[in-house]
């Protein structure tokens, strides 16, 4: 796929030594199938586990090692010219060993000698034995790099480690970083987010007629989850409540987002109104019933008692209500999910629920709405503005509304 939903920008991934670098290949193999430009540069100790044919294989472009760490690249010193290349520099897996020499400002070798001749942002993906990530030493370290603006992280996450140690040290999947890599590419590593406090909602909404039947919709949440990652790693706070998702949806979202779970409307509605206060911003991507059971039955009922018509009441309107809620200096954007036309239903629903704004996405379109991790639409607001979203990622089209509400809420 052609790199076509983000801008162009030149990645050097830095691998260190650990048994997670196996998960930088996939990591390298996407970018470059995506038409993204990336070059490998790997410490002495990274060689062990996997070799530098395979990462110039799967980057289409050389690996360097520190065997290369003197060879001119035309007529320059190779860091400096790697340094000046890179848009991001990316270092998964980050060992405690490399870890320490970046708090420190050491340079060694080529890797470390690059990321001084380079001032673009630096994407850190820890990845150690939970006793080395807990040592004091480290997490001083730790610390100080997070200090820095240029840096930003993924990971390290909590499980079984290669060692057989349970705890935190896992380096990020490659989807975690990933999403991580194509949000600094459009993002250029700013914060513009920092201080915000965004509360989003997606998936679908289960309303159970009995223990295995219910009224519900194909939502996935992809988009919302997107939203959360995207604003994550600009800078805001985010929380998400979430309908019934799969849960290798959320893996890749950064630790750093609060989740909360919810299956029907009402427990949604219950979490968000909840959390409303304290958000600058809402925004309600989640697919929520219209209409749910009069009743519901605690166990499954025979197919013989199925109630025929089945008797239906309406959803409480869980975006109206928050609206009402609404306190000075909150801003609310709602999604309508349309067939056909577009436009109208979504100016409709605007103002007949009071929103500040409305993203209208195509449902019947190729590559659009539920299910697909594409997306495009169209971003109205109550003062009357309009700005088409290219089709694109959907993570890709997140960014496109944060910038959008950034110049405008």
């Amino acid at each position: 796929m052609a790199n076509t939903d983000r801008r162009s920008a030149n990645v050097l991934v830095g691998v260190s030594g650990g048994i997670a670098a196996y998960k930088v290949c996939e990591v390298v193999s996407n970018l470059a199938k995506a038409g993204v430009s990336v070059r490998v540069i790997m410490t002495q100790a990274a060689e062990t586990f996997v070799s530098a044919l395979t990462f110039a294989t799967l980057s289409r472009q050389a690996a360097y090692s520190d065997r290369d760490f003197w060879a001119a690249s035309n007529g320059r010193p190779l860091h400096i010219e790697l340094g000046e290349w890179a848009d991001l520099l990316v270092i998964a897996p980050l060992s405690a060993n490399t870890m320490g020499k970046l708090a420190c400002g050491l340079a060694d070798n080529l890797l470390t000698n690059t990321v001084l001749a380079s001032v673009c942002p630096v994407l850190l993906a820890p990845a150690m034995n939970t006793d080395m990530w807990l040592q004091a030493a480290v997490q001083e370290n730790w610390q100080r790099l997070l200090q820095s603006s240029r840096y930003h992280t993924a990971g390290p996450g909590a499980g079984r480690l290669a060692c057989d140690r349970i705890g935190t040290g896992r380096m990020a999947e490659p989807g975690e970083l990933l999403a991580a890599i194509y949000s600094l590419q459009h993002s250029g590593g700013r914060r513009d987010l920092q201080g915000r406090r965004i509360l989003i909602s997606t998936g679908s909404t289960q309303e159970y007629l009995d223990a295995v039947r219910y009224l519900g919709n194909p939502s996935t949440g992809r988009m919302g989850i997107a939203l959360a990652q995207a604003a994550s790693y600009r800078g805001a706070s985010v929380s998400l409540v979430h309908g019934p998702v799969d849960p290798a949806l959320l893996q890749p979202l950064p630790q750093q987002v609060q989740r909360t779970a919810a299956t029907s409307a009402a427990e949604m509605q219950a979490a968000l109104v909840a959390q409303m206060d304290s958000a600058d911003w809402v925004i309600m991507a989640a697919a929520v019933a219209d209409l749910r059971p009069v009743q519901s039955a605690a166990g499954k009922l025979p197919k013989d008692r199925l109630p025929n018509p089945l008797p239906l009441e309406p959803v409480p309107d869980i975006v109206a209500g928050l609206v009402k809620q609404k306190r000075p200096g909150q801003y609310v954007l709602g999604f309508a999910a349309q067939t056909g036309e577009i436009t109208a239903p979504a100016q409709e629903k605007l103002r007949r629920k009071g929103l500040d704004a409305i993203v209208a996405n195509p449902i019947d379109q190729p590559d659009a709405g539920f299910a697909s991790d594409r997306n495009a639409g169209v971003i109205f607001d109550a003062k009357g503005h309009r700005q088409a979203l290219k089709a694109a990622t959907k993570l890709a089209v997140a960014h496109q509304i944060f910038d959008y509400l950034s110049e405008t809420a």
